[in-house]
């Protein structure tokens, strides 16, 4: 095990989020290869660290001053072996390879737990969306779509929203691949009603990620009612895990942006986020602005210095990081235990590094990684494929009756995989486990690809 990771990291100098999700789950599923020595034979783990396509391309575009701006765009295309490629776009300043890399590879085993037939990708570009023009994103998402509407088609590869990639830049990707390609197929999902889109889709991340906690807490025979919440991030899982946890009777104290976070002691209400989701859907403006409207709150801005984030460092039971990766460092895991939280649920992808992993593991805290607990937004897309497919629309109820058993079905099988292997009650263990096992075996049936 430890040969093959020192060649990935030869092979693939730098990237170390890729790095970190790699050695993440193959610490996990070592018991897994030890009973099946036929996976090692078959060179499985050298096969499914390897992409099967990485698509790096220029995106040139121009501004509203008339100037030639260029980026870098991506497509990682993980592994089909259980369906076609399906992952979310980023666009954000950060995106590079590695960052791409760890994103298609995380969606691989999340896309498997679902049990849903979908392989695993993930694209994007270091283009920032804010501060544009809604032109000037139209501009870069038609430039954006003349490259990556080769690689991608309902059966092939089909991409979804993500950070910077909203229901706007959908719209405007679709359309130039409907103009390039002469067809209007399901080849993108988080589209807008009126053409294909699915009910309960923008909220399902979200959704599905105050589900999953809930299933954790029945394990200790307690709810979410109640219970003080500490959420970072204001994007579309933020804000739809904020209002799941509001309306199953928890309070949400905190929401944050990359310039800093708010405090409200007295609860973020329906009220307060529905100013929120104004704020940061519509306005596109920054979370400071809370405290202009509810001046009770405290914000506090960003220090890149400090190496903790304070938002974790408040009194509260449950915590659930929905901004970024590698949002809970050691020292936060920490304050977070020092300061009651009994719970942590990701809705970010990989949102704490393997040294706070560590540490709520060995304090027996409730630990749910996003590729388990943040599911339900590729189920949905899922869900919205198989719509498009037979040109129907379901009921917001009818959806969201298919993800809620999706997201118990999803906690039950971490924990059946980690006790099987044992490791019970790691949901990392369980969620690894059980997604490893149901793509290899799929590669297994299909030879040497």
């Amino acid at each position: 095990m430890s040969g093959i990771m020192e060649s990935i990291q030869e092979r693939d100098p730098g990237e170390h989020e890729f790095h970190q999700a790699v050695e993440e789950v193959m610490d996990t599923v070592k018991p897994v290869l030890d009973r099946n020595p036929e996976y090692v034979r078959a060179g499985i783990l050298q096969r499914l660290t390897e992409p099967d396509r990485v698509i790096t391309f220029r995106v040139p575009w121009i501004d509203d001053e008339g100037r030639v701006r260029v980026n870098r765009g991506f497509r990682i295309q993980m592994n089909n072996a259980i369906g076609p490629y399906k992952g979310g776009l980023r666009f954000h300043p950060s995106v590079n390879l590695s960052i791409m890399k760890f994103l298609a590879f995380e969606q691989v085993m999340k896309n498997a737990l679902t049990t849903l037939h979908l392989g695993g990708a993930k694209g994007g570009a270091d283009f920032e969306p804010k501060g544009k023009s809604d032109h000037e994103v139209m501009r870069f998402c038609q430039s954006f779509m003349t490259e990556l509407f080769r690689h991608i088609g309902p059966d092939t590869d089909v991409p979804e929203g993500g950070i910077g990639v909203g229901a706007r830049e959908i719209g405007y990707l679709f359309g130039m691949y409907k103009k390039l390609q002469n067809e209007f197929t399901g080849m993108i999902t988080g589209k807008s009603l009126g053409w294909g889109g699915s009910l309960v889709r923008t909220q399902a991340p979200g959704y599905g990620v105050v589900y999953f906690a809930v299933e954790m807490l029945a394990t200790r025979n307690d709810t979410l009612e109640g219970k003080t919440c500490l959420v970072s991030g204001a994007g579309n899982v933020a804000q739809h895990t904020a209002e799941k946890i509001i309306e199953m009777g928890g309070k949400v104290l905190t929401l944050s942006d990359s310039s800093g976070y708010i405090y409200d002691e007295e609860g973020i209400d329906r009220k307060k986020l529905d100013f929120v989701k104004h704020l940061k859907n519509i306005k596109r403006g920054r979370i400071e602005e809370y405290t202009a409207a509810y001046p009770q709150a405290v914000y506090t801005e960003a220090d890149t210095g400090l190496d903790y984030n304070p938002l974790w460092d408040h009194w509260a039971d449950c915590a659930f990081p929905c901004a970024i990766q590698n949002d809970i460092q050691a020292k936060d895991a920490y304050n977070l235990i020092n300061h009651g939280t009994k719970l942590v649920c990701e809705g970010a992808d990989m949102a704490s590094t393997p040294e706070a992993v560590a540490i709520f593991r060995d304090k027996k805290i409730l630990y749910a990684p996003s590729k388990a607990a943040n599911a339900g937004g590729v189920a949905v897309s899922g869900l919205e494929m198989a719509q498009n497919s037979m040109r129907l629309s379901w009921t917001a109820e009818e959806i969201d009756n298919r993800l809620k058993p999706i997201m118990k079905g999803i906690h039950r099988t971490c924990l059946q995989a980690a006790a099987e292997y044992g490791e019970p009650g790691n949901y990392l263990a369980g969620a690894n486990i059980a997604g490893f096992i149901r793509v290899v075996n799929a590669m297994l049936d299909q030879g040497v690809v």
